[in-house]
């Protein structure tokens, strides 16, 4: 197998330039690829076309390259925790695209799988299908929806190793390891990298195949994106 271990977030992303489009990881905060965003907020690319479950925070996740203006487009699902991303939108300062979150999972299962398209009921007779092809099935519309064509997909696991083999923790499996399968590069950051034939087979959620640059992140903060606590 080939060791896939590069020496942290800046060796990782060193060919990711502006004008890019990147899948990022995630759902809500949680399995959210920290150390990228902060590699790439550092590297100054812009232009970025970013498709994510979420928009991240005010100042976090997605928030930070949002915060520096480093977006161009955002292609998201829930969006409704970012009060930039709201004013950047309704002064169209920012292109927006929403899609069911149902579509978008599986607009990236099809990229990984190489399906150029998949075809879902969700959307049809809505703005969502506006100028797009729909075709009927046993007396049911579906709506085509093309695979996600992304430069780079940038992922968190929990462990992962040297070949790149990756897993991945309760919410953080929402999403992460679909991006990482649907990428023409994958870049992963792990909590724990160790050696290969470490990790068992069976708990594998994605194979190295798909995986091209691994590192072991640090300082993860794990924010919880809206907390919420009993009353005494």
């Amino acid at each position: 197998m080939i060791d896939k271990r590069v020496n942290g977030p800046v060796e990782a992303l060193h060919d990711i330039c502006s004008g890019a489009t990147i899948l990022l990881g995630g759902f809500g905060l949680c399995g959210i690829p920290e150390n990228c965003i902060d590699a790439l907020v550092h590297k100054g690319v812009r232009d970025l076309t970013c498709i994510s479950n979420n928009a991240g925070v005010d100042g976090f996740g997605i928030g930070k390259l949002l915060a520096t203006r480093q977006v161009k487009k955002m292609i998201s699902s829930y969006v409704g925790e970012n009060e930039e991303f709201e004013r950047q939108l309704l002064s169209e300062e920012l292109e927006v695209e929403l899609i069911p979150q149902g579509t978008l999972a599986f607009r990236c299962l099809a990229a990984g799988y190489g399906m150029p398209a998949i075809f879902t009921a969700a959307g049809v007779g809505t703005e969502v299908a506006e100028g797009k092809e729909t075709r009927n099935f046993n007396g049911k519309e579906y709506l085509l929806e093309h695979a996600f064509q992304a430069d780079f997909a940038i992922v968190k696991a929990w462990k992962g190793d040297h070949d790149g083999n990756l897993i991945f923790r309760r919410t953080s499996r929402n999403f992460n390891p679909l991006m990482a399968m649907a990428g023409k590069i994958t870049i992963a950051e792990v909590e724990e990298l160790v050696e290969p034939g470490a990790l068992d087979p069976d708990h594998i959620h994605t194979p190295g195949i798909y995986v091209h640059r691994i590192f072991k992140g640090n300082n993860y903060e794990k924010r919880i994106e809206k907390r919420t606590t009993q009353k005494s």
